[in-house]
């Protein structure tokens, strides 16, 4: 647990010592800021039947924002380290590559929630200004935020899968955003199945992060849901910590 830890310190502190960081705090945080103004604007011009949080999360400005993101965290986890033969250094070091996998994994979804805490004080603030009853409901505010750090652990699972696989940034980079848009375009595909309300239908609708976050910034609470993020992420976990094992005793 204490090499855990120490790995732990180490990432985060690296993380944050970069300008990337904050680039990408500001960036992020600009963009939806730029979105939630948007969104409440229109809903000062037209009534609408959707809450706030709703068409927030529902946005696709706001999915392509989310969906860069997973890319640029990850892909200097492992890729990195190969580049410039540290790894090597960290593979003999008494620490086993379970706490390397975990450390490395917990440290940039730290950072990703990190990265996320601005929307939440978005609709807080609002909140401050609306009266009573009429401000946005608490509990579709968390679910959605749940929501977001499940299907965010899931991705960034495939983006340190992705920067475990090269020793180019740039390459992970670009091999995480295809692993991403594979699993977000995935769950479009019910759309195209030529049986409504089909079982082939309802098992591509369980892919779909879009779907499950209309469900969580509704209210709605999957336990399903939550149970394919959690297992799905653990999967792909698993499977990076053979390709590590892997180039451990190739080396």
């Amino acid at each position: 647990m204490r090499a855990f830890l120490v790995l732990l310190k180490k990432e985060w502190r690296s993380f944050f010592l970069s300008p990337l960081a904050f680039s990408l705090l500001a960036l992020f945080t600009f963009l939806n800021g730029w979105l939630f103004v948007s969104l409440i604007n229109v809903a000062r011009l037209q009534a609408s039947s959707r809450s706030l949080v709703y068409s927030f999360f529902e946005s696709g400005w706001f999915w392509m924002a989310l969906l860069t993101l997973f890319p640029v965290l990850t892909m200097r986890l492992f890729a990195d380290e190969k580049r410039t033969g540290t790894i090597e250094g960290l593979f003999t070091a008494p620490v086993t590559t379970t706490q390397v996998l975990l450390a490395k994994f917990t440290a940039v979804w730290l950072s990703y929630i990190l990265l996320l805490t601005p929307i939440l004080l978005f609709f807080l603030l609002l909140n401050l200004f609306l009266p009573v009853g009429a401000g946005v409901h608490f509990g579709e505010l968390c679910s959605a935020f749940l929501g977001l750090v499940l299907i965010g652990a899931l991705n960034l699972a495939l983006g340190t899968l992705a920067s475990s696989l090269t020793n180019h940034q740039m390459i992970a980079a670009m091999v995480a955003f295809v692993f991403v848009m594979l699993h977000y375009f995935l769950g479009f595909m019910h759309q195209f199945s030529v049986v409504p309300d089909s079982s082939w239908t309802s098992a591509l609708t369980h892919f779909s992060s879009s779907e499950h976050m209309k469900q969580l910034s509704a209210g709605l609470l999957d336990t399903r849901a939550m149970l394919y993020y959690i297992s799905f992420t653990a999967l792909v976990l698993f499977l990076n910590f053979h390709v590590l094992e892997a180039r451990k005793w190739r080396a």
